[in-house]
């Protein structure tokens, strides 16, 4: 009897995944696209009031709106393909850098987590050790040594450089790399969120899933002339977001926050932030915020989205209704299926 894989997976993206939040860089803003018409009816006045005036250019919008879909329909199926040919044949630099050692943690970093781990632990304990920020409740705190960022910036060069393929982070940022493919999720990532990042969730963030986070999207992005400059405003697939800055040296390039998105983008006022290399930005993922463009130098920065499936089952963040299942690979957008449903499809797929 063929057991099927697929089966047994956990974790599930919602179906607003090939409708919802295509980013048209060109013209910077989000749309939903369901059908051509449906497409220009909602669109076609807003998109001729940003700059696409002629139907030649509101048809390029539309092909690439198409190709996008189609990309994300394909997502898990070249994912899977990119991950077995780097697994097979990438050769990396600092293999040490995929196995996560506390060593690679900076000394303030450990004292934050082992306050939060202790029996004392209390939000005021432990505002009392990180940087409270000017928007609301974000926070920055040292997390790598300058030597573990930069063998890992190594790392990510020598793999940029090389001919394995490579997948987008996401809509927005056209360069950078996704860690689960390179192999960073089992001994690192998922440790480093499950035993350093979770006992601090918890304290500050028990409201919006801190203290039942599940499942994660970790990716570098990359900054620098030519390149991605900038990132436009938007907000997070995910609970909590670690914005962690690696290096290089760099010029500019702020992140700067505003509130909500429940909030309207007009009522809302921005705070702008600096980066510091080494530093992470702890945040709500359904905050608000962008980068300004670097002037100079380049930019990696690693990116954690960390998930609660309990608080995403309730309402999708991306379309903002009851989520609508989909199968997917790893740990997909974090959507998890009730146990007894998720294990009565188990044993249906393994008998047919």
């Amino acid at each position: 009897m063929e057991h099927n894989e697929d089966c047994r997976a956990k974790f599930y993206c919602c179906s607003c995944l090939y409708t919802d939040n295509i980013f048209l860089e060109e013209y910077k803003i989000h749309v939903r696209y369901i059908s051509e018409q449906q497409f220009t009816n909602d669109y076609q006045m807003v998109l001729r009031n940003i700059g696409c005036v002629t139907n030649e250019q509101f048809r390029n919008v539309t092909e690439k709106i198409e190709k996008e879909i189609q990309r994300r329909r394909l997502l898990g199926q070249t994912s899977t393909e990119r991950t077995a040919f780097i697994s097979e044949f990438y050769k990396p630099l600092h293999s040490h850098v995929y196995v996560l050692q506390e060593s690679y943690l900076a000394p303030e970093f450990l004292e934050i987590v082992n306050f939060s781990r202790s029996e004392d632990a209390n939000v005021e304990g432990l505002l009392n050790l990180i940087e409270s920020l000017a928007a609301e409740r974000t926070y920055r705190f040292p997390v790598f040594t300058k030597e573990f960022c930069r063998n890992l910036i190594e790392e990510l060069e020598n793999f940029e450089q090389s001919d394995a393929p490579k997948g987008r982070p996401n809509t927005m940022n056209n360069y950078g790399i996704l860690l689960n493919e390179l192999g960073f999720d089992n001994r690192f990532i998922t440790p480093l969120r499950e035993n350093y990042l979770q006992p601090i969730a918890m304290l500050l963030y028990p409201d919006c899933g801190g203290d039942s986070l599940d499942s994660h999207k970790a990716f570098v992005v990359k900054y620098a002339l030519q390149q991605d400059l900038d990132l436009s405003y938007h907000y997070d697939n995910a609970e909590i977001t670690l914005n962690v800055s690696l290096g290089k040296a760099f010029t500019e390039g702020n992140l700067y926050f505003g509130d909500m998105r429940q909030v309207p983008i007009s009522d809302s006022e921005c705070a702008e932030i600096e980066h510091k290399v080494t530093c992470g930005l702890l945040h709500r993922g359904q905050q608000f915020h962008g980068a300004l463009p670097i002037t100079s130098g380049q930019r990696w920065n690693l990116i954690i989205w960390m998930r609660s499936s309990s608080v995403r089952n309730k309402l999708c963040p991306m379309c903002n209704k009851t989520p609508q299942l989909v199968e997917a690979v790893g740990f997909a957008d974090g959507f998890t299926k009730d146990t007894l449903v998720q294990n009565t499809e188990q044993r249906t797929c393994s008998i047919s």
